[in-house]
């Protein structure tokens, strides 16, 4: 998709720096309850076509959104986006869209070096925001976003991390909170995709400026957050990567030892070189194994819990009942985050809980490039690795010079 525009004037400061002076102050929240939620969406590519728009139209036919606007800076892409939709307004500028249209919610489906500064610009008009994953290049850009957030009751801004949501997941949570099977001893980690050279000649992807990270930034986020979001906070990690095929200036594969605060040992394998693909997780407890295996999304069916030999059946079968089948989806995200929009609640994955997995990226590239393990809370403001994810490592950072500027090139949001 192309890259839409923004007004400087509403741009955020480069990563690091202190916040901008000048811009105009955050308008007080707006009531949510009894309305439709007036949504927009940025980007107007596959992502946003294929994910969000489905979402927002079902959530729009029992009466909870409405699409108001888009915002591309193809002008005719945006134009035949909202046609296709029935999308009543067309924009290639953000500002001009966010002041006149005044949106309550903004979706963001663009490249993740832009997430920034279009997440500030519409949390600064007062909108929610709803952002493909990876949420930003780095934890400097995250820490930027949270700053501009609301100070009580919104508005939020929450990553899209549709994996963490529906029926199966939300049980499997809430057997291994309770304690139901047992202290979570080893865990493992995989996403084993494959990618060609054509898909690395979009000119943003394999770049740490406009990517941020290889495959472990890019695709196996979404199962690395899924992990955290079962077992809770990481303390350590210890990482190795490798540039094996692909010329990109990132990783092309990656693999980490993983502690957890609560015990438990993790193997994480991120990679693009797999002809066999494959995303899975599974959690060995005290009294059961729980495994997912998927590729892009899963259902109940797609989880297996078994049981150590001296748990009574009664209790399996309450284990293995997921309840009715809601499939992980942007719907599922979708339609949480608008009821933590009508209570005027943080959503999940916003703020601390967003950030986790990014720090675990990062505290993994870190690791990989320094060849030293690193501990929860080591990455702040003055370290490299905080304001660029590849730490200005020989071998890993850039080539100087090189700025990894897109402008006015047309690109496309990074699939799954």
């Amino acid at each position: 998709m192309t890259t839409p525009a923004t007004n400087p004037d509403t741009a955020p400061a480069a990563p690091g720096s202190p916040p901008a002076v000048g811009l105009t102050a955050q308008p007080s929240p707006v009531p949510l309850t009894g309305r439709r939620i007036r949504a927009a969406v940025i980007g107007a590519g596959a992502i946003g076509r294929g994910s969000h728009l489905p979402a927002l139209a079902q959530l729009a036919g029992e009466g909870e959104t409405e699409v108001v606007a888009a915002v591309d800076i193809n002008a005719d892409a945006v134009k035949a986006f909202c046609a296709e939709s029935g999308i009543p307004h067309a924009y290639t500028d953000l500002a001009q869209m966010l002041r006149e249209q005044r949106p309550d919610l903004v979706t963001i489906c663009t490249p993740p070096t832009l997430h920034r500064e279009q997440t500030v610009a519409a949390l600064r008009a007062g909108a929610w925001v709803w952002c493909e994953k990876p949420p930003v290049p780095t934890l400097a850009d995250f820490d930027a976003i949270e700053a501009e957030e609301g100070l009580g009751g919104g508005p939020y801004a929450s990553i899209v991390f549709q994996h963490r949501f529906g029926s199966a997941s939300n049980h499997v949570r809430r057997l291994l909170a309770e304690g139901a099977l047992g202290r979570p001893l080893v865990a493992h980690c995989q996403t084993t995709w494959y990618r060609d050279t054509a898909y690395y000649a979009v000119p943003w992807r394999g770049r740490w400026q406009t990517e941020g990270g290889g495959p472990a930034m890019g695709h196996g986020i979404h199962q690395m957050d899924l992990l955290l979001d079962l077992l809770g906070p990481w303390s350590e990690v210890r990482g190795m990567a490798g540039r094996l095929v692909h010329d990109v200036e990132t990783e092309d594969v990656s693999t980490a030892l993983v502690r957890f605060a609560n015990g438990a040992l993790a193997t994480v394998v991120n990679s693009v070189l797999s002809p066999d693909e494959v995303s899975r997780i599974r959690i060995d407890c005290e009294r059961a194994t729980v495994e997912l295996t998927h590729l892009y999304g899963h259902s109940n069916a797609d989880w297996t819990i078994t049981p150590a030999p001296d748990v009574p059946p009664a209790e399996v079968a309450a284990w293995r009942d997921f309840g009715a089948d809601v499939p992980s989806s942007h719907l599922a995200q979708l339609r949480e985050l608008v009821a933590s929009m009508r209570a005027g609640e943080r959503p999940r994955s916003s703020g601390a809980d967003g950030r986790t997995s990014l720090e675990l990226i990062t505290a993994l590239y870190k690791s990989a490039f320094t060849d030293t393990t690193v501990r929860a809370g080591d990455i702040g403001p003055g370290d490299p690795y905080y304001a660029a994810l590849h730490g200005g490592a020989p071998g890993w950072a850039p080539a100087s010079g090189d700025d990894g500027d897109i402008s006015g090139s047309a690109t496309e949001e990074a699939s799954a």
